[in-house]
């Protein structure tokens, strides 16, 4: 792995001194002797490359010295300054200086390298991050998946509920559209004005002019005669059942309705079958 980041910078180290020696050798080689041209471009080439090679060092033990780092830079700053300087005095000046940027793209190569070695992980170290990240991509993927589901279950879920709803509404509406038009029947017919003249016929008066109401049906909560109260008809006999009833009729001015009367004979805890109050009620009434 390391090959990725350190040929490059081997690479471009080789052809910067390279370059930079025969630079110094041609450029200077006209105004002093070659052999003394060649020592100054190995000395600058020989100190970029000491410092270079005390900076891996230091690299391998894990430390770091600034001044050295300094030093190396100062190095390749001078070699980009004699290539430079060299390109301007040379006709083709663009040319030479379209190469006078190597020394330091060979020192930013060996610093990418350098970061490239302190954050370099291991093999068992690089699966054990793909382990974990791939798990944490499929937990991520199974929770996503299971609250789709639950939404989609919960919308269906809340739309049974609503469509069960807005039939038992409607049912409803009906049932109750149904018994307001027939209570309202009723109410017509017990209110009309042959109502009276009707139930005279058929019913005896209590007192002269005066015609026995029509009472409505009872549309509401009722409580169910037990079977017991059935069986106990005989706990009051007729005159006592009669006396009673006229009395909780008569308690009231105007006389009470058998509804009402029914109401208050049973709060008073007397006991007797539907059949039998009716029957005394009629005979009082």
């Amino acid at each position: 792995m390391n090959a990725k980041t350190v040929l490059p910078a081997v690479g471009m180290t080789a052809v910067s001194m390279v370059l930079t020696l025969a630079v110094v050798v041609m450029w200077l080689g006209t105004a002093m002797p070659w052999p003394v041209a060649l020592v100054v471009g190995l000395g600058i080439d020989g100190g970029w490359l000491a410092t270079l090679a005390y900076e891996r060092r230091l690299a391998a033990q894990g430390d770091h010295s600034t001044p050295v780092t300094a030093v190396g830079w100062s190095f390749g700053l001078i070699a980009t300054g004699v290539l430079i300087a060299h390109a301007l005095t040379e006709e083709s000046a663009g040319a030479w200086l379209a190469v006078a940027w190597l020394p330091i793209a060979a020192k930013a190569l060996w610093l990418v390298h350098g970061l490239w070695e302190q954050t370099a992980l291991t093999g068992e170290a690089l699966d054990a991050i793909q382990g974990i990240q791939q798990e944490a991509r499929d937990e991520a993927a199974v929770a996503r998946a299971r609250l789709r589901a639950e939404a989609s279950t919960e919308e269906t879920r809340l739309t049974a509920v609503t469509q069960a709803g807005a039939r038992v509404a409607h049912v409803q509406a009906r049932t109750a559209n149904t018994l307001s038009r027939a209570w309202s029947t009723l109410e017509s017919a017990r209110e009309g004005e042959d109502t009276g003249r009707a139930l005279t016929s058929v019913t005896t008066r209590v007192t002269p002019g005066v015609t026995p109401r029509w009472e409505l049906p009872v549309w509401g909560p009722t409580e169910p005669v037990s079977a017991f109260a059935l069986e106990s008809a005989g706990a009051l006999s007729d005159e006592a059942l009669d006396a009673l009833v006229d009395q909780i009729r008569h308690s009231e001015t105007p006389a009470l309705s058998y509804r009402e009367m029914a109401s208050r004979f049973r709060t008073a805890g007397h006991s007797a079958s539907e059949v039998r109050l009716r029957a005394a009620w009629k005979r009082v009434a």
